[in-house]
């Protein structure tokens, strides 16, 4: 249940985070178009005052004076539709050259400090006779008619103004040779349009929003690292409360057995039948003092756990290698004696003196040991081997246990820490024995390793220096 609050809370926090990510980017989008329309805003705002010019008025006049020329011969059948805007390109042609040296020009006058293009094009040119439309040109599909300027694609570009010029014009014709005048009315409607192309202003705009996507990143990698903080924090204060319970649970389960047959022992002294008989008296006061001493283990095992290897003072003393392994290897068999353990043993043919703390020492290597027997399978089988490489004393101790998978080797030398089938402990215990020992091999400034496959067995790898 805790477990399944825990995951819906990591849930909630990710949702969360995700949200404000959402909720950020989309602050940083708005404000992007707002910087993007107010910096178009401000170059549309200088451009076109270039274009309100007596110059530009001047060439204006020049290209739709060309342009009514030519839309007069269509209307009186000298020209044909198309010629009547073809024949007009070579014109604007031959005046865009003066109109790009004008537009530079006074474009470096206004100092923008970016390079932009310029275009002016016509979007329909329309005549009306008498309430009837004869469309000369439309831009269907975007295929504008262009001016003036750089001819670049639409979509590339800003509009900065659209324009409608209606006008009605009367022109005189006398070139019939025999002295007539024709008069035409032209009602013309043109709609031009003036475009821009800012070159590099996504850049420009991304620059001033430099300090904003500076700021906002920041701010999501503070966020996502206080999220996976706040995470690993709860896990561990999930993981110390799991380990707390368990280790009530097991200091419980241990001290229950000697307590109650301390409890059936004491009733059983009260007996006047086994009062009166001295080996039955003997027997239970033997009883007695192994479940004392059992008792006495745990609660030392307790207090000795709780130092770290730079709390452990050190007793140390020399020993033969051989005459150290014959002896605590003789005391392991005995406490197994009755279980069926294979136990080989090789040790180091040169004779090793160590020096280490023989209590210490020995109850890092029992410990291993008693945990190759737990652990084991239902013929348990132990090797021993020492080596001396070097400077530096080496014990492998290998089994045929149920082995340790991968992510429980990680733990395994953790305060308190079992490992579990599922969420059950199959073996109990304190979890102290394994923590404890590297913990003694640290102290002797050693080192622990350990190679385990599960349902094959584990290898345990003991260096100690020479000193």
């Amino acid at each position: 249940m805790k477990k399944q609050k825990i995951n819906i809370l990591i849930t909630t926090s990710v949702l969360a985070l995700l949200a404000l990510s959402g909720i950020q980017g989309y602050l940083i989008y708005n404000t992007y178009q707002l910087k993007k329309d107010v910096f178009i805003k401000e170059t549309k705002k200088s451009v076109s005052r270039i274009d309100n010019t007596k110059e530009m008025d001047s060439l204006a006049e020049l290209w739709y004076n060309h342009l009514t020329e030519n839309l007069v011969a269509y209307k009186t059948n000298k020209l044909i539709k198309e010629e009547a805007i073809t024949r007009f390109k070579p014109y604007t042609d031959s005046l865009n050259d003066i109109f790009k040296d004008y537009y530079t020009k006074e474009i470096n006058k206004v100092n923008l400090g970016y390079e932009l293009k310029y275009k002016k094009t016509i979007k329909s040119i329309v005549l009306f006779n008498d309430n009837v439309l004869d469309t000369i040109f439309s831009a269907k599909g975007g295929n504008n008619y262009f001016l003036f300027g750089e001819n670049f694609p639409d979509n590339e570009g800003n509009m900065i103004s659209k324009a409608r010029w209606f006008t009605e014009h009367d022109y005189e014709d006398d070139n019939t040779g025999n002295g007539e005048v024709f008069r035409t009315k032209l009602d013309i409607e043109i709609r031009t349009q003036d475009s821009i192309n800012i070159i590099g202003w996504k850049r420009i705009v991304f620059g001033q929003m430099a300090s904003l996507f500076v700021f906002s990143i920041l701010l999501f990698l503070f966020m996502v690292a206080l999220f996976f903080y706040s995470i690993k924090v709860l896990i561990k204060q999930k993981k110390i409360a799991d380990v707390r319970n368990d280790f009530i649970n097991n200091i419980t389960h241990e001290l229950k057995t000697p307590l109650a047959t301390l409890s059936i022992v004491s009733k059983s002294i009260r007996n006047k039948e086994i009062q009166d008989s001295s080996e039955k008296f003997s027997n239970a006061l033997d009883i007695l003092d192994r479940q004392n001493n059992r008792l006495q283990k745990l609660i030392d095992q307790v207090m000795n756990n709780a130092l770290g290897s730079e709390g452990i003072v050190l007793s140390k003393e020399e020993i033969s290698d051989k005459r150290y392994f014959d002896e605590v290897l003789e005391d392991f068999k005995l406490s197994v004696k009755d279980k069926h353990v294979e136990l080989n043993t090789q040790i180091e043919l040169k004779e090793v003196a160590l020096n280490i703390d023989k209590f210490l020492f020995t109850t890092a290597i029992l410990n291993i040991l008693d945990n190759a027997v737990k652990y084991g399978k239902e013929k348990v089988q132990i090797s021993l081997q020492t080596t001396l490489k070097n400077n530096s004393y080496e014990i492998i101790i290998k089994d045929n246990g149920i082995g340790i998978s991968e992510k429980e080797q990680k733990k395994i030398f953790e305060k308190f820490y079992r490992i579990t089938s599922g969420d059950i402990h199959e073996v109990k215990g304190l979890g102290l024995g394994l923590f404890y020992a590297s913990q003694i091999v640290k102290a002797h400034q050693g080192d622990i390793t350990l190679e385990s496959k599960p349902n094959v067995g584990t290898i345990f790898v003991i260096t100690i220096p020479i000193i």
